[in-house]
């Protein structure tokens, strides 16, 4: 009973639907009372709302039995310094925003991150911006916080392909202490030229600025 309460939790969170995702969280704990990811997901949904007071409590008592919960950290560090009823904007939580899409979405880790305590407050599925006009292309959240830069080569495809009338998203796929992840996707091609593939594998890649002589010697 508690597995198919936990799918209907994920599945209200995925959708937006916060309050509904509380409800069925706390059915799950009135039964489980230290079920750790009914606590998490339960954190969540109360910082999604700007319910702080209560996803303190929520992410303290993971803390309380696991001590070491990366969850429950990050949580507690995200809502530092948030006021009661204020929230963080995060992008889209669908699992539809992670499927990847050959030719048209690509995963980069991010270069030269930012302040920490931005990252600490990046969730996967979180919609960020991407910022064409520097020499790199700079990642920063809806709020405009920056958080890193994508390697040159991708930088630079993807300046060259806005060019052309492209557009592309960029989702958080990953983020912790260590490095940034982000999912770009293509989500407009350019009319003309057409079938331009966004991101080529790297052996179209490597055939496309390869002289067919060298190739044909393979």
């Amino acid at each position: 009973m508690e597995d198919i309460l936990a799918q209907k939790a994920i599945s209200e969170a995925l959708s937006g639907n916060w309050k509904e995702a509380i409800n069925i969280n706390l059915q799950i704990l009135k039964k489980l009372p230290k079920d750790i990811p009914s606590l998490n997901r339960l954190a969540r949904a109360y910082t999604e709302l700007g319910e702080i007071k209560k996803a303190k409590i929520a992410a303290e008592k993971v803390m309380k039995n696991d001590p070491i919960n990366n969850i429950a950290q990050k949580t507690l560090e995200k809502i530092k310094g948030l006021t009661e009823g204020e929230t963080i904007s995060s992008g889209p939580s669908s699992a539809q925003v992670f499927l990847e899409e050959p030719g048209k979405t690509k995963i980069v880790p991010l270069i030269h991150l930012g302040d920490s305590k931005n990252i600490a407050k990046l969730d996967a599925g979180d919609e960020v911006r991407l910022d064409n006009h520097c020499h790199r292309v700079q990642v920063t959240t809806l709020k405009n916080d920056y958080i890193g830069k994508l390697p040159d080569d991708i930088s630079l495809r993807i300046k060259q392909l806005v060019k052309l009338g492209n557009q592309f998203q960029a989702i958080i796929k990953s983020s912790d202490p260590k490095g940034v992840k982000v999912i770009v996707r293509e989500i407009l091609q350019a009319k003309k030229p057409k079938n331009i593939i966004s991101f080529p594998s790297e052996k179209i890649d490597y055939v496309s600025f390869t002289s067919p002589k060298l190739i044909k010697r393979q």
